[in-house]
């Protein structure tokens, strides 16, 4: 990475495209944690069952996992910017079934796990394409600049979104799914309005080989396999969203606004070191450092579920979003120097149902666990699996812990069709 980057905070905003891109990703990200904080209160306050809300998490990803072989081929054969705003509009669709089922009275579990499954589905299709498409509107030398500025719209999505939540939902739940049934709108017309990016499409014709070409370039790619998989089993274990509620409402007594400002404080730590990545790019030690940032979030996973007190609680997510930027930034930024355009859209359709797994998923294990053993046990429990992976993974992927700095692999930048999965076909 030149020097001339690192003093560039914003260069990936010099793109009109990726402008555009950035402020519609973060218009949906916060609408999305606007429904996310509401259907979850709305949910425990009406069931005051703990099995609920791990059930939210699991109807969101079983459609990414159902899926996999599907989403990522049509991110790499069609256009990536059609998919995404498409998805966008079944985003605002949703928001405003669940704005239905509000006015109607008539918010149960059932209906709302059928519209969260079709939550699912839209996720299932966007996730690989949206992380696909940024690659596409910025030059490699400002990758890791957008890696960094797309990481800091959605913690800060998640600092303003969940407090925003927790008090539109204090006024009425109404009120909060109106508002971000609106931002989705908005989202998908900024989409639209980014120029057709350049994108290599896979042109062969549809077989299980080239289906399960994401699959085969993860495998043999131990430096992207070590990242998915890390993510996957570090935050599927250490999740406590899910839970917040529970702690909000029984343990910290703090209600609507304090559930918001739970939510917010893991994006209050992240979005200060995604400035400071920003400004700051990471030069040495990269992968050294991406372990310790899930060390660092297991601990404070730990210190939450032993916290009855709200300060400490707040400092201990404020800890976890911190450790968890400096881990995405590492891991995000890895997959997209690592992975050849022709094949990005098979391989993020993997990297999103580990992601799903390890956010939705863990939110079900996060639920089911407090349902039998109770809240605290279930993160302390969780955050003790973060350090215990943070090790064993740091042991079995040494070509990851060795990563040194951030840039484009050189069997990529000299021969890219060698890392192509698609060249072989």
């Amino acid at each position: 990475m030149s020097s001339l980057q690192g003093a560039d905070r914003f260069a990936a905003f010099r793109h009109v495209s990726y402008t555009r891109f950035f402020f519609a990703r973060f218009l949906a990200s916060f609408a999305i944690q606007i429904v996310s904080v509401s259907v979850g209160w709305q949910m425990y306050a009406q069931t005051q069952n703990t099995l609920y809300l791990g059930l939210i998490g699991l109807f969101q990803f079983l459609p990414s996992l159902a899926l996999i072989l599907v989403t990522g081929s049509v991110a790499d054969r069609y256009n990536r910017r059609a998919i995404v705003s498409i998805c966008m509009v079944i985003s605002a669709l949703c928001a405003a079934a669940l704005l239905a089922l509000t006015l109607a009275d008539a918010f149960t579990p059932w209906p709302v796990f059928a519209i969260l499954i079709v939550f699912g589905i839209e996720r299932a299709f966007m996730a690989p394409a949206v992380q696909s498409l940024a690659p596409n509107l910025v030059p490699p030398r400002d990758l890791s600049n957008a890696v960094a500025w797309n990481s800091s719209s959605w913690q800060t999505a998640a600092i303003l979104g969940p407090v925003a939540g927790g008090l539109l939902y204090g006024v009425s739940a109404i009120v909060a799914y109106s508002l971000a049934l609106g931002f989705l709108v908005l989202s998908s017309i900024l989409v639209l309005m980014i120029e057709k990016p350049v994108q290599r499409v896979l042109r062969e014709a549809a077989s299980w080989s080239s289906i399960l070409a994401g699959f085969r370039f993860i495998r043999s790619e131990k430096v992207v396999l070590g990242a998915i998989s890390l993510d996957l089993f570090a935050v599927l274990l250490g999740g406590a969203v899910a839970l917040m509620p529970v702690f909000a409402s029984d343990i910290l007594v703090l209600g609507p606004l304090g559930l918001g400002l739970l939510r917010a404080a893991p994006g209050i730590g992240a979005i200060a070191v995604a400035i400071v990545l920003a400004t700051y790019p990471i030069r040495h030690r990269a992968g050294v450092l991406m372990f310790t940032g899930v060390a660092l979030f297991g601990v404070g996973t730990v210190i939450f579920g032993l916290s009855q007190v709200a300060w400490l609680s707040i400092a201990a997510l404020m800890l976890m979003g911190a450790a968890d930027m400096i881990s995405v930034y590492v891991r995000e930024t890895l997959i997209a120097l690592w992975t050849p355009d022709a094949v990005r859209g098979r391989v993020n359709a993997v990297n999103m149902v580990f992601v799903g797994a390890s956010n939705e998923l863990g939110e079900f294990r996060a639920g089911t666990m407090a349902h039998f053993i109770g809240a605290v046990p279930a993160v302390v429990i969780g955050g003790v699996g973060t350090l215990v992976v943070s090790v064993i993974w740091a042991l079995g992927f040494p070509q990851l812990r060795r990563i040194d700095s951030l840039d484009v692999p050189a069997h990529i930048v000299e021969r890219p069709e060698a890392a192509d999965p698609t060249a072989v076909l």
